[in-house]
């Protein structure tokens, strides 16, 4: 019985807990030491002291709930730095958008001011310097979504990071904190029915009659028999429950003297380096877009330092320094050599025959007024040439001057279609004179896109025979272009680019028009005889045809032995032109685009960037996006075994065009 009883004490009372020591770590944040950081505990209210506070929160984090406590804590933390990352991650991407489409206006902006349409002089150099601000605004955005990104990227990794530890420590801590429960559980069912059995021989060993006579499996049991029977089982429960004591109070103390202090230290520090990171992100946030103004303030009103002549001037003085007055004066003097000379001055010349009567001439005598022949210069202005005075004018001639003297005179501006100045010359001394001709109308359209009479050759070149093909171009692979002239994109179509870029993007029709079958003859010849040689800057070396350089590209493309964009992925193209959503088509499209071969990307790159220069032209030319992918499409993908994938050839080239920037770069 003094057994049972100092178990029952033991029981009752339980294990002492015992307090975390010193080389456990100080697993609270005592309010009077420095702070280093943001992982602070909550701070006091206002009236309590620091020292409840503190004794609050050992008796919680000593608690069976400390552990639950602080993993629920540590759930938000998380929570709360995956937030701001997916904000971070947002907010790159509209700067990242932002930035790109302030420098592609920039740089659109910038080829439209160069154009000969546009006003020129301290405008157009001013105009400059405001699209050089905007677009360091615009490298400005970029870095800026370039650092909040990587933000992003380290919040988003920590956040996983401190994820991982919470259910590791969740799961060490909640199993330490179980085994204790159910070792104190099994202590309680012990105590239970050892406490029954102590109770029934308690009485009948007192001699308590009520329960009658026993049985058992052997018959009924004398009285004696029973107690004794219940004291072995009374004495097998009081071992059992010793035991069970005994194992509760171990395992209880190896949770408060260490795995509890563990897995508490271990959460408190995940908590704290999760809350520190996500503070540190936050002022770095805050720093850059600090930064980001401050550059952008610099970027449009600099700092006056002591040498203003070197610092970059503000965008209100760069406004204020464009003349109106002397760019109109600029523009208007530069025409001044075309003025011409000053005519003479207007006087009235009475007839000789209206005058006084006067002694009649020799027959021989020449003509008071002399014949003049009249000559329209390069200038628009009309020279009078006097004949020779010793060369006698036929009365026809004179009669013909007479008659063209009322005739209505050459418009200055009108041109032959060879490109030279109209002349109107009249007749000399003894030339039979013919009837006046009507000046010549204007051309509607650029010289260089009108394709010269056949039967009149241009160009000397025109007449020599045949070339040799000593290096061909036309039929031969990309690759094996690359590697004998070790371009990646083919000097034919270099050389087309370049001559449609700068003679014919307002030539309407470009690319739609078929040119001279005999120019495109003769010029594919050249290219197949010495490509090297040939230099389109100059239109007399495609006979001003551009129209026929042109068609010679398109030729080039048709005859490749396999198509620039591959027979091999014709089927991907394909199908990703049956895609409705422009973004999922545009993607699709640019994966397959990444995977041609380098030298068909190279040309395709060069081309579309060409195409797109082009379509920007369309007010003029009128071929949009649209006209360009119908010429283009079977051209570029060669035709496949089914006529109906015509229509998505032609949406293929279209949305490459329609995305030209975000699938190649612009260098």
């Amino acid at each position: 019985m003094d057994n049972r009883e100092s178990l029952d004490r033991s029981s009752a009372e339980g294990p002492h807990p015992m307090p975390m020591s010193a080389t456990d770590g100080n697993l609270l944040n005592n309010p009077n030491r420095e702070s280093t950081g943001p992982d602070s505990f909550q701070q006091p209210q206002p009236g309590a002291s620091g020292n409840e506070i503190s004794g609050a929160v050992d008796a919680v984090l000593q608690s069976d709930i400390g552990i639950n406590t602080l993993l629920t804590r540590l759930k938000q933390s998380v929570a709360s730095a995956r937030e701001f990352a997916a904000f971070l991650k947002k907010r790159s991407t509209l700067e990242e958008e932002h930035a790109q489409g302030l420098k592609k206006i920039c740089r659109s902006s910038h080829e439209y001011s160069r154009r000969p349409d546009n006003r020129q002089g301290s405008y157009a150099q001013h105009y400059d310097e405001v699209i050089g601000i905007h677009d360091r605004l615009a490298d400005n955005g970029v870095q800026f979504a370039l650092s909040i990104h990587q933000m992003h990227e380290d919040l988003h990794d920590l956040a996983a990071n401190i994820e991982r530890g919470r259910k590791q420590w969740k799961q060490t801590g909640m199993s330490a904190e179980k085994r204790v429960q159910d070792s104190e559980a099994l202590m309680e069912k012990a105590k239970a029915k050892y406490d029954s059995l102590a109770d029934d021989y308690d009485r009948a060993r007192t001699g308590d009659k009520q329960s009658g006579r026993v049985f058992g499996l052997k018959g009924p049991k004398s009285a004696a028999q029973h107690e004794e029977d219940l004291q072995r089982k009374m004495q097998a429960a009081d071992s059992d429950y010793a035991s069970k004591v005994k194992t509760a109070q171990s395992q209880r103390q190896e949770l408060l003297s260490t795995q509890r202090p563990q897995a508490v230290k271990a959460i408190l520090d995940l908590i704290n380096e999760c809350d520190a990171g996500l503070t540190l992100q936050l002022q770095k946030f805050a720093s850059f877009n600090e930064k980001l103004l401050l550059g952008n303030g610099l970027c449009v009103s600099p700092l006056k330092g002591q040498n203003n002549d070197r610092n970059p001037r503000s965008l209100r003085d760069v406004v204020f320094q464009i003349d109106n007055t002397h760019d109109l004066n600029s523009y208007i003097s530069s025409f001044s050599s075309r003025t011409g000379q000053r005519p003479a001055d207007i006087k009235y010349q009475p007839h000789p025959s209206m005058g006084p009567s006067q002694q009649a001439p020799p027959t021989d005598a020449r003509p008071h007024m002399e014949p003049n022949t009249h000559t329209t210069t390069p200038s628009g202005t009309f020279h009078h040439t006097p004949f020779p005075e010793n060369i006698q004018v036929p009365s026809t001639a004179q009669n013909q001057r007479s008659e063209t003297d009322h005739f209505p005179v050459q418009n200055p501006g009108s041109q032959n279609y060879d490109g030279s100045p109209h002349q109107q010359t009249f007749p000399g001394p003894g030339v039979a004179a013919a009837p006046p001709q009507l000046p010549q109308p204007p051309m509607s359209s650029p010289l260089y896109s009108q394709s010269p009479n056949p039967a009149t050759p241009v160009n000397p070149d025109l007449s020599h025979p045949e070339l040799p093909p000593l290096r061909p171009v036309f039929g031969v692979s990309l690759e094996e272009l690359l590697h004998r002239d070790g371009s990646a994109i083919p000097l034919v179509v270099y050389q087309c680019l370049q001559a449609v870029e700068l003679f014919g993007l307002d030539v309407e029709g470009i690319y739609r028009l078929s040119g001279s079958a005999m120019h495109i003859s003769k010029l594919r010849a050249i290219f197949d005889n010495d490509p090297s040689q040939v230099d389109f800057r100059n239109p007399e070396a495609f006979f001003h045809d551009v129209n026929s350089v042109a068609g010679l590209l398109k030729q080039f493309f048709r005859e490749l032995p396999d198509p620039l964009f591959t027979h091999q992925h014709f089927q991907d193209f394909i199908e990703a032109a049956h895609i409705d959503d422009d973004v999922t088509r545009r993607d699709s499209l640019h994966a397959i685009v990444n995977s041609l071969p380098d030298p068909n990307y190279a040309t395709l790159r060069a081309l579309t960037l060409h195409l797109h220069r082009v379509q920007e032209h369309s007010a003029a030319n009128r071929m949009n996006s649209g006209n360009l992918a119908i010429c283009f499409g079977p051209t570029l993908m060669g035709t496949g075994s089914n006529i109906a994938d015509a229509g998505w050839q032609v949406r293929v080239i279209e949305t490459i065009l329609h995305n030209t920037y975000q699938i190649f770069d612009d260098d």
